[in-house]
């Protein structure tokens, strides 16, 4: 991966006045020009908005009137996934439905860092309502992983981590339901952090599935995902779900030996399925953590293998609930009918017409889960495992700190590998959903090894997954750092 700049580093250039915020941003739109064409990594970029955002920035430099502790992100250049707000922007969420939609407000977590001095350079693609785990479903297109064209970049945040690992911006915000941070990280080579859910604030964000979306972000270090997280943590009175446990000195992270942390490898996390080479790059990082002074310990989350189903009922039923406001009537596409056309014909062809196939198929499954009934059979019984999952993941962190596992099952794959095969794309995210069913935060990194030539993704980036207990991040940021080293 080409070496660009991290927003530590340009920040300290920025701070020793040898590069100005314009020149900075200047560089990321020379890239975004060179080849977002190609790569449908943003959907939009606002060159005039984050010229003036870094033009104001300069001017307060100049004047040595930047409060840099109330602005500890001056010149972090930002992409925003287009599952949120920003007031004025568009707002398209990848879908045919929201196309030519604009925000009303700004998302808490876009407006906490740009009140710390970032600059928003524009809306990163996703998969359709961030439904999809290779952002192929996007209305606009198939954002392609920087790395090889020819691949997916991972989804459904698959445009923020494509513009972090293209080099179009420092750090990019994305939303995580089942690993659609973390996933398309370990795709593209990048760090993708989702916090415990609560630990940041969901409001301006679209709803997927309520009990499960997270907002979060994805950088090229651990250090910047920490500054990031610093800013954007918090209690928000616009969000109930939104916690109010204590932020913690997220940043700068604790570096140096591990000594006293414990590991845990869940021995189903390393079964069949797995990649036997991303297996071997995962356990060296195993021993590079021994080395520095942590105890790995063998642990088990027997419900794994239930995962994906409970997420599927789940995810489902709320986002059949979620999108049933996109109704043709108030807001979104609206179909054009003949005159006499009844309001249920103006439902259908809306609906028809505005939402993609993978958003169809999930609201129907939604519905059906949630029918009378099946409600019991589905829904019900869904909401008991992953109580179950939940107790496996208290069970494990009374043995270890900190989780190590694989974030996905293989590398990223060819674009249309699974274009016909729902299930085989959903089982991508194998290794991912069920920190979103437990709520507990979860780190991916590039494993310090890519992929040897003899693979037939040669040179491509592995994830390396560290889950840590509820509100815990900054351990699990430590863990990160100390396999990273930035």
């Amino acid at each position: 991966m080409p070496a660009f700049s991290s927003f530590h580093d340009d920040r300290a250039r920025l701070r020793a006045g040898t590069v100005t915020h314009e020149a900075v941003l200047d560089g990321f739109l020379a890239r975004i020009a060179e080849r977002n064409g190609r790569l449908r990594a943003l959907l939009s970029v606002d060159e005039e908005g984050a010229r003036a955002q870094a033009r104001a920035l300069d001017a307060l430099r100049s004047a040595n009137a930047l409060d840099e502790a109330a602005m500890p992100l001056a010149g972090l250049v930002l992409a925003v996934k287009d599952n949120l707000a920003v007031e004025g922007g568009p707002l398209t969420c990848g879908s045919r439905m929201l196309d030519d939609f604009r925000s009303l407000y700004t998302a808490t977590a876009v407006q906490r860092l740009v009140e710390a001095g970032a600059i928003v350079i524009g809306k990163a693609n996703c998969d359709e309502f961030a439904m999809g785990s290779s952002n192929e479903t996007s209305y606009a297109g198939a954002a392609l992983n920087p790395l090889d064209e020819a691949r997916v970049p991972g989804g459904s945040s698959g445009g923020s981590a494509a513009a972090v690992a293209a080099g179009f911006c420092h750090a990019a915000l994305g939303s995580d339901t089942g690993g659609s941070i973390r996933q398309p990280a370990a795709f593209c080579g990048v760090v993708g952090l989702k916090p415990t859910y609560g630990r940041v604030s969901r409001f301006g964000l679209v709803a997927f599935a309520s009990s499960l979306d997270c907002v979060g972000p994805l950088t090229r270090t651990v250090d910047d995902a920490a500054l990031l997280l610093q800013a954007m943590a918090g209690a928000d009175p616009n969000d109930a779900t939104c916690a109010h446990e204590p932020v913690e000195a997220y940043a700068p992270v604790a570096s140096g030996d591990l000594d006293g942390v414990r590991i845990g490898l869940p021995r189903e996390y390393y079964a069949d399925g797995l990649d036997p080479t991303i297996r071997q790059r995962i356990e060296a990082e195993a021993s590079r953590l021994e080395a520095l002074g942590a105890t790995l310990v063998e642990v088990a989350l027997p419900r794994t293998n239930a995962a994906i189903a409970t997420y599927y009922v789940l995810a489902t039923a709320e986002a059949s609930s979620n999108l049933a406001r996109y109704d043709g009537v108030r807001y979104g596409h609206r179909a054009a009918l003949p005159a006499g056309a009844s309001l249920d014909d103006l439902y259908t062809q809306s609906r028809t017409e505005g939402f993609g196939a993978e958003v169809k198929r999930r609201i129907l499954l939604g519905t059906y889960v949630l029918s009378a009934g099946y409600y019991d059979a589905y829904y019900e019984k869904a909401q008991r495992v992953r109580t179950l999952i939940r107790r496996d993941f208290e069970a494990a962190y009374e043995q270890c700190d900190v989780l190590l596992t694989p974030a996905t099952p293989g590398p990223a794959f060819p674009l249309g590998t699974h274009a016909e095969d729902p299930l085989a794309m959903y089982l991508s995210d194998v290794y991912t959903v069920s920190a979103n069913l437990a709520g507990v935060p979860g780190l991916v990194i590039p494993a310090s090894a890519p992929l040897p030539d003899e693979h037939e993704a040669a040179g491509l980036p592995v994830g390396v997954q560290l889950l840590g207990r509820w509100f815990e991040e900054a351990t699990v940021l430590r863990v990160g750092r100390a396999l990273t080293g930035a």
